[in-house]
C-alpha cells in the first residue's frame, strides 16, 4: 500500500507516461479529422458528378446541330413581334438563341401544330463573334455560307444549292429572294430571303412556303417584313430609330400582293432575263 503514493508522487512516472498519452490524442483527432475531410470530399464529387450527369442530356437538347457557341436562351425577353400571318390556321414559335460573345438571333416559326412549319423568319444581332467593323462583310461571313444555310434551313434533308428568285419590296427596302434549284416545280418552290443592314448591324433572314405559286409567295415574305415591329431594343438606340423610320415606309400586305404580281415578270428567275439596254 506504501507504494501507490510513493509511485504517484514520483515525477518521473508523469514525464513519462503523460506525453505518450498526449500525442496518442493528438493522433486520434488528426486521423479523425482527415477521415471527415475525406468523406466530404467524395460527398462533394458524388454530388457535382450528380449534377453534371442531370444536366447533360438538357444541354446536348439545346445546343443547336451544327452551330457550335449557340445556346437557348430561355430566360430572355422577345424584342421582335409578327402580328399573325394566318391565326386560323398556322400557330407561332419564338425561340431565342445567345452566343458566348454576345450574338443573338431570335426566330419566328409557323406552321400547324405538330408539323414541319411552313414559314421562318430569323433576326440577328452580332456580338463580339465579330468586330463590328467586318460584321456581315465578305470576310466575317459570305453570302454563299449564308446561302447554304438557309438552304439547309429550308429542306435539312435536300440539296444546299439555291438561286436567285427575284427581290421584294418591304418597309426595310429590297430583299433578295432565293430558291432551291432541285425542285422538280420551280412555281411552286418555297423561298427564302436574305436582307442585311450595317448600321445597325442587323440581319434578317428566313424563308416561307406560304402561297400557291412564286408571286404569292413574295408577297407572303413582304408582308412578314412589313409587320415585323420592335418590341425592346435594350442599349441599342439605333436599332429603335431603323425600325421607327421603317414604320414611315411600312406599306398593307394587300398592295405587297400587288406588287409582287406585277413585278413577278421582271423579277422573276424562271422568266428569260431582260438583254441589252432599254
Amino acid at each position: 500500500m506504501r507504494s501507490s503514493p510513493a509511485t504517484s508522487a514520483n515525477p518521473e512516472y508523469h514525464s513519462r507516461i503523460h506525453p505518450a498519452l498526449t500525442s496518442f490524442a493528438d493522433e486520434c483527432c488528426a486521423t479523425l479529422a482527415r477521415l471527415i475531410a475525406y468523406v466530404g470530399a467524395l460527398a462533394l464529387l458524388g454530388m457535382v458528378g450528380r449534377h453534371l450527369w442531370d444536366e447533360l442530356p438538357a444541354a446536348a437538347a439545346v445546343e443547336p446541330a451544327g452551330k457550335p457557341g449557340w445556346s437557348v436562351a430561355s430566360r430572355s425577353r422577345p424584342a421582335f413581334a409578327v402580328s399573325a400571318l394566318d391565326p386560323a390556321e398556322k400557330s407561332e414559335t419564338y425561340e431565342i438563341l445567345r452566343h458566348p460573345e454576345g450574338g443573338r438571333k431570335d426566330i419566328f416559326h409557323w406552321g400547324p401544330l405538330g408539323e414541319k412549319p411552313v414559314a421562318e423568319l430569323e433576326l440577328y444581332r452580332p456580338g463580339g463573334e465579330f468586330l463590328p467593323s467586318e460584321a456581315f462583310s465578305s470576310e466575317a461571313i459570305s453570302l454563299e455560307t449564308l446561302e447554304a444555310e438557309i438552304a439547309a434551313r429550308m429542306n435539312p434533308e435536300g440539296a444546299r444549292e439555291v438561286e436567285a428568285a427575284g427581290v421584294v419590296d418591304s418597309k426595310f427596302g429590297t430583299v433578295t429572294l432565293l430558291r432551291l434549284t432541285a425542285n422538280p416545280n420551280p412555281a411552286k418552290a418555297c423561298l427564302g430571303f436574305i436582307k442585311r443592314l450595317g448600321d445597325p448591324a442587323l440581319q434578317i433572314s428566313g424563308w416561307s412556303c406560304q402561297g400557291s405559286g412564286l408571286p404569292a409567295r413574295r408577297a407572303a415574305i413582304g408582308c412578314m417584313l412589313n409587320r415585323l415591329t420592335l418590341l425592346a431594343s435594350g442599349n441599342e438606340p439605333k436599332l429603335a430609330e431603323l425600325f421607327a423610320r421603317a414604320e414611315l415606309k411600312r406599306g398593307s400586305c394587300t398592295t405587297a400582293a400587288t406588287s409582287a404580281v406585277s413585278a413577278d415578270w421582271v423579277m422573276g428567275a424562271e422568266n428569260p432575263r431582260l438583254r441589252g439596254p432599254l
